[in-house]
């Protein structure tokens, strides 16, 4: 799994296998802004629920609740 860019955001996906928990760290304009924590199941963690994570993520900072 790769970057992602996303309305002006690009998420960078961390995990581990191990601990079975995985981040996307935020940023904007090459700053690091944030992270979200989120557990996941199995070898890797599921694109569809990263892609829900980054959208929702997106969704809350273009309606002022983040």
């Amino acid at each position: 799994m790769g970057a992602i860019e996303h309305e002006g955001y690009r998420f960078e996906i961390e995990y581990s296998v191990l601990l079975q928990k995985g981040a996307l760290h935020v940023y904007r304009n090459g700053k690091f802004i944030d992270e979200i924590v989120f557990p996941f199941r199995g070898e890797k963690p599921n694109e569809q629920q990263i892609e829900a994570l980054v959208s929702e993520y997106v969704e809350q900072k273009a309606s002022g609740r983040c």
